[in-house]
C-alpha cells in the first residue's frame, strides 16, 4: 500500500492536466512538465455514415436502419491514407460495423464514416458475405487487415448468435477478401466473447503468420495459423479474472465487470530465440502474464506447458487496462480506464509499476480510452464513453467520441519509458 500511495502521489503532482488552446480548430489538451500535448484528431458527438446522398440517409433513419444514437465506436487501425473504425451492433440501426476514414481528405473535425469494403459486405446476419459485428482489428505488415466478426447482435442479456466466428482477411491494395476461415466449434464454448486479436509474424514472411484471439467470457486463447488453416484452442487458469478486482468506477459509474477474463494482448518484437512474447491480461485484474510464441505456434506443446507461463507484477489499484500495444522497440502502451490515462513501460525493464509511467490524462476527453495504436511515430486513441453508453445516457450535445494523437518520442521523453535503445533478450 505504501508503495502505491508514493505512486498515486508523483502521479498526482507530475500530471496535472491543462487545456491549452484551440489551433485552428483543433482542440490541444495539454500536461505539464513537458510531456506531449493530446491532439484531437477527429471528434463526434453522434457517428455518421457517408450515405450516397442524404436522400438515402433520411430513408435509413426512417426505417430504422440507422439510429444515430446507437453507435459507439470501440476499435480503430491506420494503414496508409485510411483511419479504421468499428462499431458493434450492440443495439439495432447500426448500417455498418466496419469503417474508414480517408486521412488524406479533408472532412472536417467529425468525418463520416465510409463503410469498408462496402455497404453489401458490411450486411449483418448475411453470414460468409457480410460483417455483422467487429470490434478491434489488426492491420500486418504484409498489407493485410485481420478482422474477426464475432457474428453477434446484441451485448449481454440481448445478445443473439446469427452468423458463425469467422476470421476475415483482407488485401488492402485491392479491398479484396484474402480468406475466410471461420473457428472450429471445439474453439468456442457458450459462453464465449472474444473482442479482441493480435497477429504474429514470424521471420518466415507473410505465410508465417499467427493470429491470436483473446476470449474473454469463455476464458480461452484461439490460436490460428495462415499456413495451416487451422486453429486450436488453449486454456489456463491465467485468462480467468481475478475475483478481488471486479468492481470499476468510470466517468461517475459505480459498476461490476467481474466475469471479464482474458482481454488486452500485445506481443514483443522478434527475440534472439526467432519468437515473440505475448504479453496479456484479464480485463478484471490488475496483473499481467506472458508466454512465449513458441508454445502458442505449437498445437501440440500448447495443450502441455502450464508452466512456460509467466507471471508478472501487478500494475497496482486502479489499473484495469482493455488495450495495449507494443511498438518495435519494444516499448508498450496501455490505457488505465479507470484513471482517464495511458501508461507505458520500457520492456527491457522489469514490469513493476515503478518501471511505468503514465503519458496521457484527462478526465473528460479520455473518459474510457477504448482502443490504441502504434502508427508513423504517433500514439493514436480513442476514447468512447462506453460505461455511460452502456449504463446510463449520453448527452449528445457534448462530444462523445475523440480519436486523439500524441507523438510517441515526446509523449516518453522525461518518464522512465524513456531509457534508451531497447535491447530484448
Amino acid at each position: 500500500m505504501r508503495n502505491y500511495c508514493i505512486w498515486n502521489c508523483i502521479l498526482v503532482s507530475n500530471f496535472l492536466l491543462l487545456r491549452i488552446g484551440n489551433v485552428d480548430g483543433i482542440q490541444i489538451w495539454g500536461m505539464q512538465f513537458g510531456r506531449a500535448p493530446l491532439l484531437e484528431k477527429f471528434i463526434w458527438k453522434k457517428m455518421d455514415f457517408a450515405y450516397p446522398d442524404e436522400r438515402s440517409r433520411q430513408l435509413a433513419i426512417a426505417s430504422g436502419e440507422y439510429v444515430p444514437e446507437n453507435s459507439l465506436p470501440v476499435g480503430i487501425e491506420i494503414w496508409r491514407n485510411k483511419l479504421f473504425v468499428t462499431i458493434p451492433r450492440w443495439r439495432d440501426g447500426i448500417p455498418s460495423t466496419l469503417n474508414y476514414i480517408p486521412l488524406d481528405a479533408n472532412q472536417g473535425r467529425s468525418p463520416k464514416l465510409i463503410p469498408y469494403p462496402n455497404w453489401a459486405q458490411n450486411k449483418a446476419g448475411d453470414c460468409g458475405i457480410g460483417l455483422t459485428t467487429v470490434y478491434r482489428i489488426h492491420v500486418d505488415i504484409c498489407d493485410r487487415l485481420w478482422v474477426l466478426d464475432t457474428g453477434t447482435i446484441g451485448i449481454d442479456d440481448t445478445t443473439v448468435q446469427v452468423c458463425p466466428y469467422t476470421l476475415n482477411v483482407f488485401d488492402l491494395t485491392t479491398d479484396k477478401l484474402l480468406r475466410q476461415y471461420r473457428l472450429r466449434s471445439e474453439d468456442i464454448n457458450q459462453n464465449t466473447f472474444i473482442a479482441n486479436i493480435a497477429i504474429d509474424l514470424g521471420k518466415g514472411g507473410c505465410n508465417d503468420a499467427f493470429a491470436y484471439m483473446s476470449d474473454e467470457l469463455g476464458y480461452g486463447l484461439i490460436v490460428y495459423s495462415w499456413q495451416q488453416n487451422t486453429s486450436w484452442r488453449i486454456t489456463h487458469s491465467y485468462f480467468m479474472p481475478d475475483p478481488l478486482a471486479g468492481d470499476y468506477n468510470i466517468g461517475g459509474l459505480n459498476f461490476q465487470w467481474g466475469t471479464e477474463g482474458i482481454f488486452g494482448m500485445s506481443l514483443s518484437p522478434i527475440l534472439a530465440d526467432g519468437y515473440r512474447t505475448l504479453f496479456f491480461h484479464p480485463l478484471s485484474s490488475y496483473r499481467e502474464f506472458a508466454v512465449s510464441t513458441r508454445i502458442l505456434r505449437d498445437q501440440q506443446l500448447s495443450q502441455n506447458s502450464y508452466h512456460e507461463f509467466q507471471i508478472l507484477s501487478s500494475r497496482g489499484p486502479l489499473s484495469h487496462c482493455t488495450a495495449s500495444v507494443m511498438d518495435e522497440n519494444g516499448l508498450q502502451f496501455f490505457n488505465l480506464i479507470d484513471q482517464n490515462a495511458i501508461g507505458c513501460w520500457n520492456s527491457m525493464l522489469p514490469y513493476t509499476p515503478i518501471n511505468q509511467a503514465i503519458v496521457a490524462r484527462h478526465d473528460d476527453a479520455l473518459i474510457f480510452p477504448a482502443d490504441i495504436k502504434v502508427k508513423r511515430g504517433l500514439l493514436w486513441i480513442m476514447s468512447d464513453r462506453m460505461p455511460i453508453f452502456l449504463l446510463s445516457s449520453l448527452n449528445y450535445t457534448d462530444v462523445n467520441f475523440r480519436i486523439l494523437i500524441m507523438p510517441v518520442q515526446t509523449a516518453i521523453a522525461g518518464t522512465v519509458c524513456d531509457n534508451g535503445p531497447v535491447e530484448i533478450y
